[in-house]
């Protein structure tokens, strides 16, 4: 088989693993092709020398990500408002790269937002270390070649987030515990009482929403049940025409709001016990092209 077909068929891999990574579709995308340029002008006998292209590829997407990580804390410095990650629906290419149920599973945990959110505090050798390893099951011999560091500092880079990643796993509500809050959510928020709707959030819940300055948001996070709820309310009393509905996330039900047929912003819940303690609001554009 060409080599060219072979490397083609990883992309799926490279795309899921770069925004686990980067956490938008955009700069995965970016980073993935920077893979493939770096695979064609290696020389035919650099290429033959290479006995696992799929391996050798993930190294390499996973030093790109490495280095973006970097100058993508320094952009978002001078981005307007709060950054989120991208929210993509649940058969979305960039959440299962592979067929096996049994995979489906910690991949899907993996790319929802409330995690996603959470990896954005590790360092990025903590992000890289962790993803390669506890999610791509990339050895850390080869995860130390990609980062520049010993194997047993790789060990204990996986570690940090991997324990991070487990107390944040623990206070989280199970699936159905969670879609059956999303429920109540949307129910609640259709009677337009105040407060139906604060009954369903925490009372130190948070509000973050995410429109880069291309539409309107909240520049700070919005604390409170009460303020919470307010805020919601107001936000469908300027858009009356908005059509909301309950869909399939990797963290379970999110509200994607449209407005004349088009995405206009996703509502991602972090629920613990049967309350919402975060409310995730992307409007940004950009980050809702998955969603057309």
């Amino acid at each position: 088989m060409d080599d060219l077909v072979v490397v083609e068929a990883e992309r799926r891999t490279l795309l899921a693993l770069a925004y686990r990574l980067l956490g938008t579709v955009a700069d995965a995308e970016d980073a993935v092709q920077e893979t493939y340029v770096r695979w064609v002008r290696l020389t035919d006998a650099e290429r033959a020398g290479i006995v696992n292209p799929g391996a050798w590829l993930t190294r390499v997407a996973g030093r790109i990500c490495l280095d973006a990580l970097g100058s993508a804390r320094a952009r978002r410095e001078s981005y307007v408002g709060q950054w989120l990650p991208e929210p993509v629906p649940q058969d979305s290419l960039f959440v299962t790269p592979f067929p096996d149920p049994l995979d489906r599973v910690s991949l899907d945990e993996s790319v929802g937002m409330a995690l996603l959110v959470l990896l954005e505090s590790l360092t990025p050798p903590e992000r890289v270390a962790f993803v390669l390893h506890d999610v791509f099951g990339v050895p850390f011999a080869e995860i130390a070649e990609t980062v520049g560091r010993s194997t047993d500092a790789v060990r204990q880079l996986a570690s940090q987030g991997r324990r991070r990643v487990r107390e944040r796993r623990a206070r989280l509500a199970t699936r159905e515990q969670h879609d059956a809050v999303a429920r109540a959510f949307l129910e609640a928020a259709a009677t337009g009482r105040l407060d139906r709707l604060i009954t369903v959030l925490d009372p130190d819940v948070v509000l973050i929403s995410d429109a880069g300055g291309r539409k309107s948001a909240a520049l700070r996070p919005v604390v409170g049940a009460d303020r919470v709820a307010r805020f919601l309310q107001g936000i469908a009393r300027l858009h009356p025409d908005a059509e909301v509905v309950l869909v399939p996330t990797a963290d379970g039900l999110a509200a994607l709001a449209t407005l004349d047929g088009c995405p206009d912003a996703v509502f991602s819940f972090v629920v613990e016990g049967e309350r919402i303690t975060e409310v995730l609001a992307v409007r940004n554009p950009d980050k809702l092209t998955q969603w057309s």
